[in-house]
């Protein structure tokens, strides 16, 4: 009768970790492998073993300096080819053997943990295989006693040998069932040791890679913004312009001929008008795309043209001394236009206000670094849910693109009060 569901599952995983297996001959390779790069930090406490009178220091670090590359280079390979872990190498600016490259391994702290590794893990790694290879030798030896006991001398034998022998032989067994999970036990020690002290610093890797991915971060912001500008430049110089000089040919066709029929007249007009609607439509197009009065003048400028053209009345404050960097204005700039955008459609407010300062902001023990804050605060109905639309959404997601935060208090009835935080180091 075949096996079937849970007590295949545990035949099967028994199968797998008995001594004869695959589980248990890879794992004793990998312990018995730990010991020749071993040898060099063995040898060095040997010698310091026969001259107890020297300083073990010196010596030991000598032969790790010299030998910490290869020994390195060793162990890696060792844990990718019989254990699957890769561990990652350490990016060096300049060759080992070179005085630059010398001292840089000197200084760094990755190479202080190399050493660590070889001068104390290693020896206890080879230690551990070598008492691996032991108790499978006196497994076996033990297991086996009555193959070879007769080759014994006949007077050796005592009364109750035979129970001795038994004894010897359940030894040896349990030796043998135990070897594979202590082999099992020193890889999985050996493994986490190496991934800490081999491989590159985590904590650093990290820190080293969310810089990188700022920087990049930053660049793909400030190349999308050169971007915008030529489209806004291509589209004022270009599209614009011919827009311009159609609606002015239309508009001296329809001054200098008074003679055309009505019908012509009319298709005159609505071209004309037309034309007029799409320059408008384009000029609006152009600032949302990036307007040339920020590039221009500034903040305090673009807002004002904001603010001047909101059907409500608003009171404008800006106040940030020097210039943010071109990205983060931009941001301040379409926060501000969204939101009296925002306003204007949904809040039904009799004024608004918006405060745009630079300077640090409190924060608990210290203050969060030099940000650039705006506040837009209107007399609306309130109840603004950024969960509602996607106006609030899209404020969120520009801002959070330069690792700036917005809060919003918008209770039902009012005031609304939208304040964002923007980091003017980018």
């Amino acid at each position: 009768m075949a096996i079937s569901g849970a007590p295949r599952r545990i035949y099967t995983w028994i199968a797998a970790r008995t001594p004869w297996s695959a589980w248990a001959r890879h794992h004793t390779v990998f312990t018995v492998a730990a010991i020749p790069p071993a040898l060099p930090a063995l040898l060095g406490f040997t010698c310091t073993a026969l001259a107890p009178g020297r300083s073990p220091v010196p010596l030991l670090l000598l032969l790790v300096l010299v030998l910490s590359p290869l020994l390195t280079t060793l162990q890696r390979s060792r844990f990718r080819a019989l254990l699957g872990l890769d561990v990652p190498e350490i990016v060096r600016e300049r060759r080992w053997w070179s005085p630059r490259g010398l001292a840089e391994r000197l200084r760094s702290e990755a190479t202080w943990r190399q050493y660590g590794y070889h001068l104390l893990v290693s020896p206890l790694a080879a230690a551990a295989g070598a008492l691996v290879v032991l108790a499978w030798v006196c497994g076996a030896v033990g297991a086996s006693v009555y193959a070879w006991c007769w080759m014994l001398p006949a007077d050796t034998r005592t009364p109750g040998w035979t129970g001795d022998y038994d004894l010897i032989t359940g030894a040896g067994v349990l030796l043998l069932l135990a070897a594979p999970w202590w082999a099992v036990l020193v890889a999985r020690l050996d493994a986490f040791a190496a991934a800490a002290l081999l491989g590159p610093n985590r904590s650093r890797e990290l820190e080293r890679r969310v810089e990188d991915l700022a920087e990049s971060r930053a660049g793909v912001l400030d190349a999308a913004d050169l971007e915008r500008r030529r489209i806004e430049r291509d589209l004022h110089d270009g599209a614009q312009q011919r827009l311009v000089a159609l609606a002015m040919n239309l508009g001296i066709a329809r001054a200098t001929l008074p003679d055309l029929p009505p019908e012509a007249k009319a298709v005159i007009d609505e071209a004309h008008r037309e034309a007029k609607e799409a320059i408008e439509e384009l000029n609006n197009l152009v600032r949302g795309l990036h307007p040339a009065v920020l590039e221009d003048r500034g903040l305090d400028a673009a807002l004002s043209g904001i603010a001047a053209r909101a059907p409500f009345p608003v009171e404008l404050t800006v106040d940030i001394g020097t210039r943010p960097g071109a990205t983060v204005e931009a941001v301040a700039y379409f926060v501000v236009s969204e939101t009296l955008a925002n306003v204007a459609k949904h809040a039904r407010a009799d004024r608004c206000s918006v405060r745009v300062v630079r300077g640090p902001t409190p924060g608990g023990a210290g203050c969060r670094g030099d940000l650039l804050r705006v506040t837009v605060t209107d007399d609306g109905v309130g109840g603004a849910d950024p969960s509602g639309g996607t106006g609030l959404v899209g404020l969120r997601k520009r801002v959070g693109s330069v690792d700036g935060t917005i809060m919003i208090d918008s209770p039902l009835g009012g005031p609304t009060v939208i304040t964002v935080e923007l980091p003017c180091g980018l």
